[in-house]
């Protein structure tokens, strides 16, 4: 019998209600093997329709719902990082509220996890919001040191497929606020911290890029956090001088090139080194 896991979701104001709700069903009751807890914390106030759909989701859901509402918005790290201390088991696993699982993620990644890996990702498709069309696919590094490698110049993870170890997370001090890159900093002191990687090539994940996906990549505010997460990352000499160097250069160009440029750039540079495709 597999090892019961907790399952970590993040809701805020801004969330669309009928993603989350799918976001939610396809994570929960739709998976062949189902989270033993769902750790639903609420990052602030919601709009009415949000919080309808949030209160159906909890009456109608197959497994127990832990609940938190937080009274005012702190953001995504701490919001997760509070839902860390309410997951009930050893192994958790993420998804955000506009994304969809497929229904045999759990199901292959639980065994990576019990077979001894800290950390493990999937590959995922890339859908728009208009009619769920399939416009892309990102297949991530696979293998403990070619993730370590390429984690010096690009998160090897794609944030809403990951199933992990609660003690391994901690033990790297859990989820801290960095600008937009969050998830980025917690993963590489995970590996600086010694936890054991991997990635399945396979998509699991159904990843929502609605309008606007790439411009939100680029301006000021996102380089102020690229250059926020490359000084974090050079403190604990996660990365050398020259990689500081090189990320600092090539990372910051594509923050400010053209929004279709950076489409391309993404998709085969900064995605998957290549591996990320239409």
């Amino acid at each position: 019998m597999s090892a019961d896991f907790s399952l970590l979701m993040p809701v805020y104001r801004g969330d669309d209600a009928a993603h989350f709700a799918k976001a939610f069903t396809s994570s929960v009751g739709d998976q062949t093997v189902k989270p033993a807890q769902v750790v639903l914390v609420q990052d602030g106030p919601v709009g009415d329709e949000l919080a309808a759909a949030i209160d159906r989701v909890v009456e109608a859901s197959p497994v127990p719902v832990t609940r938190h509402v937080i009274d005012e918005n702190v953001g995504l790290a701490r919001a997760l990082d509070l839902g860390l201390t309410l997951c009930e088991h050893e192994i958790v696993a993420r998804i955000d509220a506009d994304d969809i699982s497929l229904a045999e993620r759990f199901a292959k990644q639980l065994p990576i996890v019990e077979g001894g890996v800290d950390l493990v990702g999937t590959g995922m498709f890339e859908f728009l919001d208009d009619g769920g069309a399939i416009v892309g696919r990102r297949t991530p590094r696979t293998g403990h040191d070619e993730i370590a490698r390429y984690a010096r110049f690009h998160d090897p993870f794609s944030h809403p497929t990951v199933m992990y170890r609660r003690s391994a997370v901690e033990r790297a001090g859990g989820y801290q606020p960095l600008g937009l890159m969050e998830d980025y900093w917690l993963f590489a002191r995970m590996i600086d911290s010694g936890a054991s990687v991997e990635n399945l090539a396979e998509p699991l994940v159904m990843y929502r890029v609605g309008a606007g996906a790439y411009a939100r990549r680029g301006g000021r505010a996102q380089w102020r956090s690229e250059l926020e997460l490359q000084r974090a990352l050079r403190r604990i000499r996660f990365t050398s001088r020259w990689e500081y160097l090189r990320n600092v250069t090539v990372r910051g160009v594509y923050r400010f090139v053209p929004e279709g440029l950076r489409k391309v750039a993404y998709r085969r540079l900064i995605a998957g080194g290549g591996a990320a495709r239409d």
